[in-house]
């Protein structure tokens, strides 16, 4: 038999191999990616499943499945009633801490990220080390010294304590940079500026709708902060009704250790439950920001 007639059977079998390597590669994905999956999402079944549940059905029945009385309604109003309604107050502080503090760090990385991406001054690359620096400096090595600085200004036990220091955000700041130098092309702000357009009319008109992928981005990163921030709110606020929702459920939760506490253990796992529903809506909300900048990037090519 000749070279050429074996040709045609070896590129067969070689496809072959390829398409059963390639389909033993994607089930072996799946399988990973379905592992993943129910890893993330096993938590949050189990809040959804222990918050319908009354007291006695918590320690009666087993965890990751519905049994006894459907008491998800029931335990939902208990607890945005118990202790004079105080969920609902550290839920009104999150959201304030979450709008001003979160959107207002938004804001700032947008304005200095941009900035420092598309105009050049004395100092940049040194700002540049200083942002890279700081976003390598955890949040929590900063509490402490914070801490300090805001009682000796009278800060503390106060939502500012919260607020000023959430204002901040170094790795948003990196991120918009990075984003806004391919995301805002330097022509279009040239064109605007030939056209009469000052700065600040050129970026709110023109540079900011470019950056709303990258804006939603970081919006997204410091809004989850925000909301998750937990150990700052324990060392600045002493007065619970300035707590946030992670400070206040920790409290429920040390009650419910205590002797007789574990009546109000079922309103520790709903006001969880409440806690990621917001997070949750944002993540599904912001999602079309994120595909309209990935529609956007592929037709600019």
């Amino acid at each position: 038999m000749s070279i050429k007639t074996l040709q045609p059977q070896l590129a067969r079998a070689s496809r072959h191999h390829g398409n059963s390597r390639e389909k033993r590669k994607s089930v072996t994905l799946t399988v990973i990616m379905s592992l993943l999956l129910v890893y993330a999402l096993l938590p949050l079944f189990w809040l959804l499943v222990n918050s319908s549940k009354t007291q006695a059905s918590l320690f009666s029945t087993f965890g990751l499945w519905f049994g006894g009385k459907f008491a998800l309604w029931d335990n939902i109003v208990q607890t945005l009633t118990y202790d004079n309604g105080i969920f609902v107050r550290w839920l009104a502080n999150t959201l304030l801490y979450v709008v001003v503090g979160a959107g207002g760090a938004t804001f700032l990385a947008t304005l200095a990220g941009y900035g420092l991406a598309k105009f050049t001054f004395p100092g940049k690359r040194a700002v540049f080390a200083v942002v890279l620096g700081a976003v390598a400096v955890p949040g929590t090595a900063l509490a402490v010294p914070t801490f300090l600085m805001f009682s000796q200004l009278g800060l503390t036990n106060t939502i500012w304590a919260i607020i000023l220091p959430s204002l901040i955000s170094p790795f948003g700041l990196y991120l918009i940079w990075v984003y806004a130098q391919d995301a805002v092309p330097t022509e279009l702000l040239e064109a605007a500026r030939m056209d009469g357009a000052g700065e600040f009319r050129t970026f709110f008109t023109i540079s900011l709708k470019l950056l709303t992928p990258g804006l939603a981005t970081v919006l997204l990163f410091t809004v989850v902060a925000t909301w998750n921030n937990y150990f700052l709110p324990l060392i600045m606020l002493s007065n619970p009704s300035l707590y946030p929702l992670t400070v206040g459920l920790n409290e429920w939760n040390a009650q419910s250790s205590t002797v007789g506490g574990q009546a109000i253990y079922n309103l520790v796992i709903t006001g969880s439950f409440l806690t990621i529903v917001p997070i949750v809506v944002s993540f599904l909300f912001m999602q079309r920001f994120w595909q309209s900048g990935l529609a956007a990037g592929s037709v600019k090519a």
